[in-house]
């Protein structure tokens, strides 16, 4: 991945301390240079939803943590959890803006819909962080994961699971949530991997990502295609492969056919173990969560991107904007030691309850 040149990231360093410049003669606070006594930052972090394990989880206490450890404790983040709301997202910023944070980090509920909220922090002299997903808007800068490589390498597994009787019948496509710019380049990436190889009977852009609505999907396509005609089932998520599965069994629906997934959830690892789920795709949240944090404490520091970022990205409205993005792993039983376990997102006895004893030990997962 190429590295951004300085110009750049000083041009767009340039912009934020402007705008910081705005705020101050409009009677907000002033930035605080790089000194001890800037190390006193207020953050604010904006997540999107609880309903996905990894928020609370992983992703709030591992940018709490990275903000404490570059400010020498003296960092504040101050959190907010939109509950899949937007509107509820965009009184948040309002929230924050009048808290006068000196930074946002936010993962959009919609990408679109937060714009506008975006462009209230940038005009208070707030510069914002766009995290996990690339936010519509003048945002100053973007980590996440190489989104369209994710939907490449749930296709590939997929291929890999059918093997040579991908044609022997149809799959079904159930993808993400529309609001979400993410669920567009995993169904791309997907696409790319998947089209004129397999056929696809049904397709479906899941309502707010949700188990019960991928569920309802599900059932609908195996009514449609017939039971005995779905082979295979390309899941954007692991909480939506948990809804699509419990309908395959109560379809009656044995073998189960190969499901694919993504996030490592506790849950979709166990299903891999047990044989229910093919894999999920692992995206190691420790190195994204300290990217939004690096990235967020230079920012509300004034200073310079460029020694943290990997390369630039344009959003429809933004171009150039400096970003991090972490690579993926395809997770299936033959790597649960050497990824989750070995990074210390689960222990063996987190996943291998009484109930997976048998299929970890079958797997030598112990």
């Amino acid at each position: 991945m190429r590295r951004a040149v300085v110009v750049a990231a000083a041009g767009a360093m340039a912009v934020s301390l402007a705008a910081c410049g705005s705020a101050k003669e409009a009677g907000e606070k002033p930035k605080d240079s790089g000194s001890a006594a800037g190390d006193a930052i207020k953050i604010g972090l904006l997540l999107p939803e609880n309903q996905t394990a990894r928020y609370e989880k992983f992703d709030k206490p591992l940018i709490e943590k990275k903000v404490a450890e570059l400010t020498g404790g003296k960092g504040q983040v101050v959190y907010a959890n939109a509950k899949q709301d937007a509107t509820t997202q965009n009184s948040q910023v309002d929230t924050m803006i009048t808290n006068k944070v000196d930074v946002l980090i936010i993962d959009a509920v919609d990408y679109k819909a937060i714009a506008g909220s975006i462009k209230k922090a940038k005009d208070a002299g707030i510069p914002v962080v766009a995290y996990d997903r690339r936010a519509e808007g003048p945002i100053d800068a973007y980590t996440s994961f190489d989104n369209e490589e994710v939907g490449k390498v749930q296709g590939k597994a997929l291929l890999e699971a059918l093997g040579d009787k991908a044609k022997d019948g149809q799959i079904v496509m159930m993808n993400g949530s529309v609001t979400d710019p993410n669920a567009a380049l995993f169904k791309s990436g997907a696409h790319s991997v998947l089209d004129g190889k397999v056929n696809i009977g049904k397709e479906y852009d899941t309502v707010e990502w949700k188990p019960e609505n991928a569920n309802t999907n599900m059932a609908g396509a195996l009514s449609a295609l017939g039971k005995d005609k779905v082979i295979g089932v390309y899941s954007a998520n692991d909480g939506m492969a948990g809804g699509i599965i419990t309908a395959l069994k109560a379809a009656g629906v044995s073998p189960l056919p190969p499901v694919t997934g993504q996030d490592a959830e506790l849950a979709g690892v166990q299903r891999i173990v047990a044989g229910e789920q093919f894999m999920s795709v692992y995206k190691p949240y420790a190195p994204e969560a300290e990217a939004a944090a690096k990235m967020a404490v230079a920012l509300a520091k004034g200073e310079k991107l460029d020694d943290i970022i990997n390369q630039k990205v344009d959003s429809a409205t933004t171009k150039g904007i400096p970003s991090v993005l972490i690579p993926v792993v395809s997770l299936t039983k033959g790597n649960i030691k050497d990824t989750v376990v070995k990074d210390g997102v689960y222990t063996v006895n987190d996943i291998c309850t009484e109930k997976y004893a048998a299929a970890c030990a079958a797997i030598g997962l112990k």
